[in-house]
């Protein structure tokens, strides 16, 4: 099996080289299109692989894995997926105020320590939503911290930096038991 970014460099010449990347790559995507745009994750994904594919001479295995890179275009199409539907919806009025629906209001439907949803879901809401992306990218979509890094656009050190005033803040005053087993190394 060829590393994906070997699969990413080869592509720019041999275009059918970029098809195992969709392969390996499309559950993990699509999760993570699900988590932030129910509605429009099948349509999302599809214009990931289409951007992913446009821009595959732009990867740079220097900066990261391939599967950062990845999720950085997702996370690309996902914003300006946002920013079209809230001029649309302030285009129509049917929203004074067009303001993106905020995805972290379902991080308690995921969480099995019931008891401390509410709570947890105040404390990721106070989180700059840079911490909160990097947190997020790293606990649900299983990236490391250097792919969440790549993904946001900033370097590894960076990232370690914010995940650990991430974890700090939401582990603080939450009772023992969930303390490790929602603040833990997700790394």
């Amino acid at each position: 099996m060829d590393p994906d970014e070997d699969l990413l460099a080869r592509s720019a010449r041999e275009p059918t080289a970029f098809e195992p990347l969709v392969a390996r790559h499309s559950a993990a995507l699509h999760g993570y299109l699900v988590r932030r745009a129910p509605a429009a994750a099948d349509d999302l994904l599809s214009e990931v692989w289409l951007q992913a594919y446009a821009h595959r001479a732009t990867f740079d295995a220097a900066r990261g894995s391939a599967r950062g890179w990845l999720f950085g275009v997702a996370r690309n199409v996902l914003s300006r997926h946002r920013q079209t539907a809230a001029r649309a919806a302030a285009r129509e009025e049917r929203q004074p105020d067009a303001v993106t629906a905020d995805p972290w209001q379902a991080v308690d439907q995921r969480l099995d320590a019931a008891s401390v949803a509410p709570e947890l879901r105040r404390r990721l809401a106070e989180l700059p939503s840079s911490e909160r992306e990097l947190l997020l990218l790293v606990a649900w979509e299983q990236l490391t911290p250097a792919e969440a890094a790549a993904a946001v656009g900033i370097p590894a050190g960076t990232a370690r930096s914010r995940l650990h005033r991430a974890r700090a803040r939401l582990r603080d005053g939450l009772p023992g038991p969930a303390r490790t087993t929602l603040t833990g190394d997700f790394a």
